[in-house]
């Protein structure tokens, strides 16, 4: 059974997907981002990869060493953490942070929007990723 952690604060993207990928409640990984120093309310979480992969090596999961630019859904690894919603403000990047999972071979990605209707989405025409991270050992 596939299930998504919704971000509990507006700006808790980060803090869910790696939740999303590790398997733990929103709670769960916000006192251990807390812990670190990371904290949802720093805009650069969003503008910066490296919070996300902080997050994701403390809990023993290898990330790619670089963003991988998107071409298509095709050629994701099973697991992903994709930027989109890529935007400028004031001449610094944001994105908003989304997991993909390929489950029996079938594409999902884990938004953790609490706006959705449904927060696993297979409505991949509608997303577009500017780039990604590939999870090596989730």
């Amino acid at each position: 059974m596939l299930n998504s952690v919704i971000q509990e604060e507006t700006t808790g993207c980060g803090i869910a997907s790696v939740a999303n990928i590790v398997g733990k409640t929103y709670p769960q990984m916000k006192a251990i981002a807390n812990g670190m120093g990371i904290y949802a309310s720093d805009k650069s979480l969003w503008s910066d990869t490296q919070y996300v992969r902080r997050m994701l090596a403390s809990e023993g999961i290898e990330t790619s060493e670089n963003e991988i630019p998107f071409t298509s859904w095709s050629v994701l690894p099973d697991v992903a953490l994709l930027a989109i919603k890529y935007h400028q403000e004031e001449g610094k990047n944001f994105w908003h942070w989304v997991v993909f999972k390929r489950v029996k071979g079938q594409p999902f990605v884990l938004d953790s929007a609490s706006y959705l209707l449904s927060n696993i989405r297979q409505d991949l025409e509608d997303i577009k990723p500017k780039w990604f991270i590939e999870i090596a050992n989730s």
